[in-house]
C-alpha cells in the first residue's frame, strides 16, 4: 500500500509534546521524519519515566519510527549537514521560543528565500506575534490561561488540570492540520508557507460552549464536574456498584430513556425540552438515580445499549487496553525495540483510511544519533 504521505520528508527540530505528537500523526500517515536532536541530551522527554532497558516509555510513544541525528545547529559542520537535509526536505518543524530560530539565521524569512517550496510549521506557547510571544509555556500555563481550567473539575472546587496533555496535544493536532494544508496548497502554487500555532490558541479554539455563553449571558461558564452545561440528562450516574455515564442528547433519546427506566418525565413540564431539563439538571438526576441505584452498571448499560441509548463504564487505563471496541480497532500496538522485539505499548493510529497500512506493531524510537550514518548516506555522502 502507498501511504498518503509516501516520499514526504519532515526535518523534525521539535522536542517535548506538541510538536513530537505532531510529526508522529504525519510519521504514521508515511511521512519520512528525521528527528534533529541535541548532541549528548537529546529530547527532554528521554529522561521521562516509566523506563525499560533504561528507554523512556513517554519518548517511544510519540518517536517511533523516526530517524535521528545529533546536530549542533551552531557549529558549521553541522550547520552544513542541517541545509543539505533541509535542501531535500518538504516541511521543516520547530517549537522553539519565537526568535530562536531567527538568531540561528534559520528563520522563516531565512528559509522561504533559500527553500521556496519548504513548509515551515512553528509551534510555541503564545504564538509568534503578540505582547506575550517570547514568553515561555507549558501545557498546564495553556490550560490555565486559555481557560480550560476553568471549567474542569466540580462546582466550588480548585480548578484542575485536564488529566491528558491537551495543551499540548491540541497544538500538534492543528499544527498537522495545517501541515497538510500547506501541502495541498503547494501542489498548486509550488510555494511553501509558514505555519504559526499557539498552544494558548488552541485551547481557545476547544471553548466552544464556553465562549458562546459568556459572549452571550456576560457570565463565564464555572466547573460542572462531569455534567454538561447545555445538555441534560448527559453526566455520570450512580449504579449499585459505582458510576456510569448516560448521555441522552436530545428529546428522541430522553423519551427513550424514560421508557428504558420505567420513568414517566418525558411529558413533565420540568422535563419536556433540553432547555427545561438543564434547568432542572439536579432534580433529574437524583430521579434517574433512584431507579438505577438498584443495579448493577452492566445491566444499565446493557439495557440502555439495547434501547439505543448512549451510554458507558467509566473505565481507567488499564480497561482502556483491554477494551474489545479498541482491540478491533488496532488502537493498541507494539512498539519495537532496536532489536525487533516488542518494547512498549502506545496508541495507534485513529485515522483509517483505506489504502493506508494500519501495523499492529510500530518500528523502534531511535537512538539519539543513531541514524547519522544513514542520513548520511540518504544525503549522498559523509560529513
Amino acid at each position: 500500500m502507498t501511504q498518503p504521505l509516501s516520499g514526504i520528508t519532515l526535518v523534525d527540530l521539535t522536542h517535548g509534546l506538541a510538536g513530537p505528537f505532531c510529526s508522529m500523526t504525519l510519521r504514521d500517515l508515511g511521512a519520512h521524519v528525521i528527528k534533529i536532536e541535541r548532541p549528548g541530551k537529546g529530547d527532554d522527554t528521554r529522561s521521562f519515566p516509566p523506563f525499560s532497558s533504561g528507554r523512556s516509555a513517554y519518548f517511544a510513544a510519540l518517536n517511533h519510527g523516526k530517524k535521528s541525528i545529533a546536530l549542533n545547529l551552531k557549529a558549521d559542520p553541522d550547520r552544513h549537514i542541517f541545509e543539505r537535509l533541509l535542501g531535500r526536505a518538504d516541511v521543516i518543524l520547530e517549537n522553539h521560543r519565537p526568535g530562536a530560530m531567527e538568531r540561528l539565521g534559520y528563520g522563516w524569512d531565512d528559509l522561504h528565500a533559500q527553500f521556496p517550496r519548504l513548509i515551515y510549521g512553528a509551534v510555541s506557547g503564545f504564538g509568534h506575534t503578540g505582547p506575550d510571544a517570547k514568553r515561555p509555556s507549558y501545557d498546564i500555563v495553556a490550560q490555565a490561561r486559555g481557560g480550560v481550567m476553568s471549567i474542569t473539575g466540580e462546582k466550588g472546587r480548585d480548578p484542575v488540570r485536564v488529566g491528558a496533555s491537551i495543551g499540548d496535544i491540541a497544538a500538534g493536532m492543528f499544527l498537522s492540520q495545517g501541515v497538510l494544508a500547506a501541502l495541498m496548497d503547494r501542489d498548486r502554487s509550488g510555494i511553501g508557507r509558514k505555519i504559526d500555532v499557539s498552544m494558548l490558541d488552541s485551547q481557545l479554539a476547544l471553548l466552544e460552549q464556553a465562549i458562546a455563553t459568556t459572549t452571550l449571558t456576560g457570565t463565564p461558564p464555572k466547573p460542572s464536574g462531569a455534567r454538561h452545561p447545555s445538555i441534560a440528562p448527559f453526566e455520570t450516574f450512580h449504579a449499585s456498584d459505582g458510576l456510569f455515564v448516560i448521555a441522552a442528547g436530545n428529546d428522541v433519546l430522553f423519551e427513550k430513556l424514560c421508557v428504558a427506566l420505567d420513568l414517566p418525565l418525558s411529558d413533565d413540564p420540568r422535563f419536556a425540552t433540553n432547555p427545561s431539563r438543564v434547568e432542572n439538571a439536579r432534580l433529574l438526576k437524583r430521579l434517574i438515580e433512584a431507579i438505577t441505584i438498584d443495579k448493577t452498571r452492566a445491566y444499565w448499560i446493557a439495557r440502555l445499549g439495547a434501547a439505543g441509548i448512549p451510554s458507558g463504564p467509566i473505565q481507567n487505563v488499564e480497561q482502556v487496553l483491554r477494551d474489545p471496541q479498541i482491540l478491533a480497532r488496532n488502537m493498541v500496538v507494539d512498539v519495537l525495540d532496536r532489536n525487533g522485539r516488542p518494547a512498549f505499548k502506545a496508541a495507534g493510529n485513529p485515522i483509517k483510511m483505506t489504502g493506508l497500512g494500519d501495523p499492529s506493531v510500530r518500528s523502534a524510537a531511535p537512538d539519539l544519533d543513531g541514524d547519522r550514518g544513514e542520513i548520511l548516506r540518504w544525503l549522498g555522502g559523509k560529513d
